[in-house]
Formats: structure tokens, C-alpha cells, sequence
């Protein structure tokens, strides 16, 4: 028994000096790790947000180029009919809209939706236009006829959209 207690007196402090390293080195290596986490979180936080940016940039000048009047303008061709004029416009909002679709991995949920629906309701108020000018009308008609209705909307989708991407960029990176 005395032999027992004796080979206690020298296991049974090691054990609790074992344990108490244990708990020590444990402690270290997990606040080790959240640092390594900050750290590569800081590093990739310092290249993430000028694409981020970036992206945000894309989209105001994806919705400025689909503003109506910029849109018209810049796809109007002369002797161009109303018809021509309806499709070159739906196709260029396609394809600006197809250029930048990589974007919404960098902008909110929100922001994309938003969006989405400006080119929607663009491609929507085209049509509406186009149905509205008789058969033969020049793409000059059609033109008008956009601009009327665009000008009949108190908050375009496009608007709404850009104000939107426009607080939430002073919320992110100011």
C-alpha cells in the first residue's frame, strides 16, 4: 500500500502538470488559429473590396447606359424602322446585362434584384412603346413614344435601382 502511495506522490502531480499543459497549449492554439482566421479574413477583405467596388461601378454604369434616353439615343440609327429600333434596343440591354451578369457575386441580393427588374421594366416599356406607334412608324416614333412613358413614371425601376446601389455603397465603404 505504502508503495502505492508512493508511486501516487510522483504520478498524480505530473498528471495534474500534464492536464494544466494540455489546457494552456489548447487555449494557444485555438487563439493561434482565430488569428491566422483575422489575419487571411484582413488579407482577402483588402482584395475583395476594390473588386467589389468595381463591380458596384459596373452596374451604375450598366443602369446609366440603360436609362432610356441614353438607350435610345446611342442605338438609334438613321432610316431605322420602329421595329428595328425595338429590337437593336432589347438586344443591347441583353447583352450589356449578359456582360455584367458576373457582378452579382459582388453586390447584394438586393442590389441584383433591383436591378433585374430596371431591365425588366426597361425591355417591358419598350414593348408597351412599340405597341403603341402604328406598323410603319420610323424608330424616331418609337423613340417618343419611349420617352413618353418613361416620363410618365414618377420612380423608374432604373431609378430606384441606382439610388439603392448608391446608399448602399456609402454603407459599405464610407
Amino acid at each position: 500500500m505504502t508503495e502505492v502511495l508512493e508511486i501516487l506522490k510522483y504520478i498524480l502531480p505530473s498528471l495534474v502538470v500534464a492536464g494544466i499543459a494540455y489546457l494552456i497549449l489548447k487555449e494557444f492554439l485555438k487563439s493561434y488559429n482565430n488569428n491566422q482566421i483575422t489575419e487571411i479574413k484582413l488579407t482577402n477583405q483588402k482584395m475583395i473590396t476594390p473588386i467589389r467596388l468595381q463591380a458596384y461601378e459596373r452596374i451604375v454604369l450598366f443602369l446609366d447606359r440603360n436609362s432610356p434616353n441614353n438607350l435610345v439615343i446611342r442605338t438609334n440609327k438613321p432610316k431605322m424602322s420602329a421595329m428595328d429600333l425595338q429590337i437593336s434596343l432589347i438586344k443591347t440591354i441583353r447583352d450589356e446585362f449578359d456582360h455584367n451578369l458576373s457582378q452579382q457575386l459582388y453586390i447584394s441580393t438586393k442590389a441584383w434584384e433591383l436591378v433585374k427588374n430596371a431591365k425588366e421594366d426597361l425591355i417591358k416599356t419598350i414593348n408597351t412603346a412599340a405597341s403603341q406607334t402604328k406598323e410603319n412608324s420610323s424608330s424616331a416614333d418609337l423613340g417618343q413614344t419611349i420617352f413618353k412613358i418613361s416620363l410618365e413614371q414618377k420612380n423608374s425601376p432604373n431609378k430606384i435601382a441606382l439610388d439603392f446601389i448608391k446608399k448602399e455603397i456609402q454603407i459599405l465603404f464610407y
